[in-house]
Order: C-alpha cells, then sequence, then structure tokens
C-alpha cells in the first residue's frame, strides 16, 4: 500500500456490489472505506423496520439464482427462507396469475389443456399477422398474442416505460415466458427465496469490521476522498464521474408510498401487479408475505414509476441506441482507468438481478486479486 494512504480501497457506494467487493478485499488483507450519500448500507435493497416487519424501502427484492456457488455465498451471512415469488395481476377487477401458465389460460379462455391453451395463443398470433415487429406491441402481439398482451402487458408496460407501446423499440421484450403447466412460480431459477430477518442482515454481514461513513456525497469533496486510498470502486452513475462530457444517460425511476393498514393481512399476496394504465401504480408490495408474517397490523406499498431526473434515484437504464452509444464512449474511458474499477447497475448503466450483481462483484474479486477468471453463477 502507498504508505500515504490511509486505505488501499475507497469504496463509493453500499450496495450489494460495494458491499461483496469491501468484505472480499477485507478478507485478503486488504484495508477498505466505505462511503455512501444515504443515512444507511445496503442501496436499494436496503429493509426499514415498521410495526415488526422489513419493509423492502426501494421496491419487492426476491432472491433468485441458480448457482449453487452463490446461494451458500449469501447463505454464510444470513440463512434464507423458502419465499417462492407468485404474483397475481389485478386488470378491472379481475385477477390472473403471473408468469402466464395453465392457471392464466384458464381465467382467461376456460381452457384446462395445454393443447388447447396452445390452440388458442395461435389463433390469435394469426390473426394479428406481423412477421417483422416494427415496436414492443407488436412484438408482444407476435408472441402471445391479442388477450394476454391487452390485459397483462400493455397497460403495466407503458406505465413501466412512461410511452406508448407502440412508441417502444420491439426488443425490449425479446421473448415472454410461457408455460403450460400449473406453476404460479414466476422465476425458474433453482433456489429462492428472502433473508430472514431482511437484506440489512446480509449487508451488515458483508460490512462487519469495515470503516463506513454515511451521508456523505463523494462529489462534494472528491479529491480528499480519493485523496485516501490507493484505489478507488466506483458504483454510482458512470456519466457523473466524467462530469457529463457525453451527455447524460437516461433511465427510468420509481416513487413509493408506504400505508400501514390496522388489518393483519390486506391483499393476501406479497406482490399484486395492476396492469390497467389508468392506475398510475404498476403493483402493491405487502411485505409480510416475505417472510410469512402474523403480526397484527401490515405494510402495503404503491410503486409509481416516473421519469428521471438527477435529484431522483436511477433505477432503470433506457438501453436504447442512444444511450448505449453514449454508454461506449464512457466505458472506454473507464477502461484506460489503472486507479478505478466500474462495477455495479450504475457504473455498468446495465439492469441487473441481485445474483448478477453479486457474481459480477466476485469475479472483479477473482480478476483483480487472484488473477483468475471463475465464472459465478449465471451472469
Amino acid at each position: 500500500m502507498d504508505m500515504k494512504k490511509q486505505y488501499d480501497y475507497l469504496i463509493v457506494g453500499s450496495g450489494l456490489y460495494g458491499c461483496v467487493f469491501a468484505h472480499e478485499a477485507t478478507n485478503r488483507g486488504k484495508s477498505c472505506l466505505v462511503i455512501d450519500k444515504r443515512g444507511h448500507t445496503g442501496g436499494n435493497v436496503y429493509c426499514e423496520e415498521m410495526e415488526g416487519i422489513n419493509v423492502h424501502k426501494y421496491g419487492a427484492h426476491i432472491f433468485h439464482t441458480n448457482s449453487r456457488e452463490i446461494w451458500d455465498y449469501v447463505n454464510s451471512f444470513v440463512e434464507f427462507n423458502r419465499y417462492t415469488n407468485s404474483p397475481v395481476a389485478n386488470y378491472n377487477g379481475e385477477l390472473y396469475n403471473l408468469p402466464f401458465n395453465m392457471n392464466t389460460f384458464y381465467q382467461l379462455w376456460k381452457v384446462k389443456t395445454p393443447a388447447e391453451a396452445r390452440a388458442m395463443i395461435k389463433s390469435q398470433v394469426d390473426e394479428n399477422k406481423v412477421s417483422n415487429p416494427a415496436n414492443l406491441e407488436e412484438q408482444a402481439l407476435s408472441l402471445v398474442g391479442t388477450d394476454i398482451y391487452e390485459k397483462l402487458i400493455k397497460g403495466y408496460t407503458e406505465k413501466q416505460w412512461g410511452r406508448s407501446a407502440t412508441e417502444l423499440p420491439a426488443f425490449i421484450i425479446k421473448r415472454l415466458p410461457v408455460r403450460f403447466t400449473y406453476d404460479n412460480n414466476y422465476f425458474n431459477d433453482k433456489y429462492q427465496g428472502i433473508p430472514i430477518g431482511g437484506y440489512n442482515k446480509l449487508t451488515d454481514g458483508l460490512l462487519a469490521g469495515i470503516d463506513v461513513r454515511l451521508g456523505v456525497d463523494y462529489f462534494e469533496s472528491r479529491a480528499d476522498w480519493d485523496a485516501m486510498a490507493a484505489q478507488v470502486v466506483f458504483t454510482g452513475n458512470i456519466d457523473q464521474y466524467y462530469d457529463y462530457r457525453f451527455g447524460r444517460l437516461e433511465y427510468r425511476s420509481l416513487r413509493f408510498e408506504h400505508t400501514i393498514y390496522n388489518e393483519e393481512n390486506h391483499q393476501g399476496n406479497a406482490v399484486v401487479n395492476y396492469t390497467t394504465r389508468d392506475i398510475p401504480y404498476t403493483r402493491t408490495i405487502e411485505h409480510k408475505h416475505f417472510e410469512f408474517g402474523s403480526q397484527p397490523k401490515t405494510v402495503v406499498t404503491r410503486e409509481y414509476p416516473e421519469e428521471w431526473t438527477p435529484d431522483k434515484e436511477a433505477y432503470y437504464p433506457v438501453n436504447d441506441a442512444r444511450n448505449t452509444e453514449i454508454f461506449n464512449r464512457y466505458r472506454a474511458l473507464a477502461d484506460r482507468e489503472s486507479n478505478v474499477i466500474f462495477g455495479g447497475r450504475l457504473a455498468e448503466y446495465k439492469y441487473y438481478d441481485m445474483h448478477q450483481i453479486i457474481g459480477s462483484a466476485l469475479k472483479k474479486v477473482s480478476v483483480h486479486f487472484d488473477q483468475t477468471t471463475t465464472e459465478y453463477g449465471n451472469q
């Protein structure tokens, strides 16, 4: 370590990528300082206790992976329960199981066999006669037909992206998973669950014994922070790191409204999607169901998609052609940095699931410290 430096690594951001990198670097004898502009660690997986319930403050986070290695890794910090994600869709008061499966098809058309369901979908796809989809609407119609698109995709997607489906590129929906079994498990992954006691137990375990400073903005005293460490691990917005020299990258943001109800069970399911555009929120989340809670009260969160502005949290990158071109220019700069590691959804301008973030961080660690190229999970 440079003797003038207090730490080997300054890690900007305490989300999963930063937490995993800090933990692994510390295990290799390196000193780390983790900073975050928020008043808590954990990034978007942070849970806030309300009425004895671990509320996913920044939206539902359901852990799932096919990697036994990553599953064992997270369970080494906190035991995960057996929660299975089985959301319900509400279309004008009609309820449908998700993902699209035989239960959904029975609810739509009263068909009872896979052959009947396949025939119904094929007839609707054929009726639309879309051979070269030019937008998201045409892509969806070419895959699943009119009923599924109109009731379960159109309104939800338009709210999520803030645009008409005919204005959205077709590649957003590369495929739509359709199951011809009576199976409401949303994920196909082998391992799935929620940490018992909430995600804070995972991130606190990762950061145990590591110096952390909260409520500090890296960019307000950038030179001072950089001077404290030999290397920087940056998990924030890559365009901000480079002072927006090629322009701002676009995101979609979210707003959350948390409501406490004086009842034990409000909606009967952890996640309910609202698929009509006239209802402004995309879904409601009843958090106690993630941990099979029996508290006398319950907390329900409404999730509202919003246009992103710099004063809001960036959630979903808008990976269209324009933004991809801008990001590639920033990435070219990042690739030339010798003392800065860029990682995570904001620094890589990529939507990651939690297991992918952890796998990405572990892979970076293995390359950076161990000079190996071990793959971690289904990246």
